[in-house]
């Protein structure tokens, strides 16, 4: 593998910047489906990354991460959903919820499939065939990551949408008042927590074994 580190982290960024547009896109395509036409009228809709990439967290910190050997994260600009417009709103918001996720293991399994055509029918390749299939790799890995990451049943995750909408409207409304402090729960939970409390670490804990099961079924043979 090359020891180039703009290649090996243009391996990680460019498959995350697809993944986490389409994982925002699919959240305003569906809201549209169900009546909802604020991202598509803001032009959100659009498979245009320059619409979605959000500066720090779709460039800057992904390619930090990259560089220093770090698990590589990021974010786009979220979608803007408007659940009033909705004409079902409390049930297909939790639609629209799982709509991110969703689109992530679609994107894996049809990453996974692309990959396992091209093992079986090139032989050696080159560097640019080396760049092709690590991207698929990273595509794979890096959309289970964000399905699974994002069905947390917190705010500001898809998972905390759905806990929102499965739960009595009397809780619900209790629920609901945690984004405001998703910013700061997000911290807390992901960095503060694990460093005051061994084993506490959500993403070792809870994401990372169900990441690393489907993408053996994927990858097989890949992992380790």
């Amino acid at each position: 593998m090359p020891d180039n580190v703009l290649f090996q982290a243009a391996t990680w960024i460019i498959p995350l910047i697809f993944a986490i547009v389409l994982h925002e896109i699919s959240h305003g395509w569906v809201a549209y489906a169900f009546g909802d036409p604020t991202a598509k009228d803001l032009g959100r809709l659009s498979p245009n990354p320059i619409r979605h990439v959000d500066p720090i967290g779709t460039i800057a910190l992904p390619l930090i991460l990259a560089i220093t050997g770090a698990p590589i994260f990021g974010w786009a600009k979220p979608v803007p959903v408007v659940a009033r417009r909705l004409r079902n709103p409390r049930f297909q918001m939790i639609l629209v919820a799982l709509a991110g996720p969703g689109m992530n293991l679609f994107l894996a399994l049809a990453a996974a499939a692309a990959f396992a055509v091209l093992r079986a029918t090139v032989a050696g390749g080159g560097l640019i065939w080396l760049f092709i299939w690590l991207n698929l790799v990273n595509f794979v890995a890096i959309n289970i990551f964000l399905a699974i990451f994002n069905l947390l049943p917190i705010p500001p995750f898809d998972g905390g949408h759905v806990v929102e909408g499965l739960l009595p409207r009397s809780l619900s409304v209790h629920y609901a008042k945690l984004k405001r402090f998703a910013f700061p729960l997000f911290i807390f939970l992901l960095l503060i927590l694990p460093r005051l409390v061994p084993g506490a670490n959500i993403v070792s804990r809870l994401v990372r074994p169900p990441v690393d099961w489907l993408i053996g079924i994927l990858l097989p043979g890949l992992q380790g």
